[in-house]
């Protein structure tokens, strides 16, 4: 949220609408919540002469290294206090091993070890997933990815989304490339209004 360790500009303005989405729309919800350890390997502070927003090789593949943040039992780790969590069944928490990023809500960055997602969605005859939140261009894409690997029928409420937009070296941004992933495969992107 703007303010945190790892802002994302006018994040705070998803709240809102996912409040309203969680009140009215649907049966089942969850959340993802980064829970980090300290001088986990996707910090930029963890290698020597590194950045944020520097990308480096780890035994999993490309790491995009980030500020320190969302550490394990912090202030900053905690859920926004506005979100109406009363409806949240689960909560699933991602980058808690220290040589293991996490983006996705059904996958470590490894892309082979399960968050456990999958069959708890099964276990509620889910078909359908509708995902929201923070970063539009990493988590919310990645986990859009994966549900539709999954087999899930997978939407992405976009005025519920907020993106940290990196720029890359074609010009573009990492938002407009998610936005291209997610369409290839076939996720629908929607607004709030279609669904309220």
């Amino acid at each position: 949220m703007p303010g945190g360790e790892l802002p994302v500009a006018d994040g705070h303005a998803v709240i809102p609408t996912i409040n309203r989405l969680l009140d009215t729309r649907f049966r089942h919800a969850f959340a993802t919540q980064d829970w980090h350890p300290p001088g986990h390997s996707s910090f930029a502070s963890t290698h020597t002469n590194r950045q944020p927003n520097d990308a480096i090789p780890l035994p999993y593949g490309l790491q995009v290294l980030w500020p320190d943040h969302a550490i394990q039992g912090s202030p900053n780790a905690e859920l926004h206090p506005d979100l109406d969590s009363h409806r949240i069944e689960l909560i699933i928490r991602k980058g808690w091993r220290p040589e293991l990023d996490s983006y996705s809500a059904f996958l470590e960055n490894d892309r082979l070890t399960s968050t456990g997602l999958k069959g708890w969605l099964a276990d509620r005859g889910a078909r359908r997933l509708f995902l929201c939140g923070l970063a539009a261009d990493f988590c919310v894409a990645w986990s859009a990815e994966d549900a539709v690997r999954a087999g899930f029928e997978t939407f992405v409420i976009e005025d519920a989304t907020r993106a940290i937009g990196m720029p890359r070296p074609d010009g573009g941004t990492s938002t407009e490339e998610a936005r291209d992933r997610l369409q290839a495969l076939g996720v629908t992107l929607l607004q709030s209004g279609d669904l309220l």
